[in-house]
């Protein structure tokens, strides 16, 4: 009777014993053939090479400047990739003056930063200045309307590029009236135009030419 209450192995069921040298087969094949395939198992994260040290087209917070000849805060238009990005700058402008001849004065300072060379950690960043040194501004003149700039270059001589950095930044500015435009003229005798700083200028300046007007009397 013993042999016959006996329990025996079921069939197609390996005990422990056997499952376990199973396994191990099982799984040195696995890697066998994942080495055969050039592909090595790691337990660490690839080193794929250090961050770089400064986004593109980002600054970080201004220095603060000790210099007694810190003027207004305003702000200039530069080149970073293919669009147009505004940085902070500063500009004197003497107290008392007229406005028409404030706002020639505040123009010119603005010019001055646009075609001063960027600043080093500006340069890392990628950006770049498209306006050439030596252009002047002045107040507009007979007439013109109040707030007509008139500068020392033919608006329509100057590339894409430098005419959309000037044209958005004297349209941010108290140079301007503030409604995304500004009125120029050249030193010939033609009369001044509106110009535009569109959404389609600062993304594709070099492109993208600042629109312009005719000026309508009132």
């Amino acid at each position: 009777m013993n042999g016959l209450n006996a329990r025996r192995p079921r069939p197609g069921r390996p005990s422990a014993g056997r499952r376990l040298p199973a396994l191990l087969a099982v799984t040195a094949l696995g890697a066998a053939l994942l080495a055969g395939c050039g592909i090595r198992a790691t337990e660490v994260p690839t080193d794929f090479g250090p961050a770089p040290s400064r986004v593109r087209c980002s600054l970080g917070e201004p220095e603060v400047s000790s210099r007694a000849d810190r003027g207004l805060p305003v702000q200039v238009f530069l080149l970073c990739g293919s669009s147009l990005v505004a940085v902070d700058r500063t500009v004197r402008v003497p107290d008392g003056a007229a406005d028409s001849g404030r706002r020639a004065l505040i123009a010119q300072g603005l010019l001055g930063q646009l075609s001063a060379q960027p600043s080093a950690a500006e340069k890392e960043a990628g950006y770049t200045t498209h306006v050439r040194d030596g252009i002047t501004v002045s107040g507009p003149r007979p007439g013109d309307p109040d707030d007509a700039l008139r500068l020392s270059v033919a608006p329509g001589s100057l590339s894409s590029s430098a005419l959309a950095q000037i044209v958005c930044t004297l349209s941010d500015s108290a140079a301007a009236e503030g409604d995304g435009s500004v009125i120029l003229g050249g030193p010939g005798t033609d009369a001044p135009r509106r110009y535009e700083c569109t959404d389609e200028v600062r993304t594709r300046p070099s492109s993208e030419r600042p629109p312009s007007s005719e000026i309508t009397s009132s």
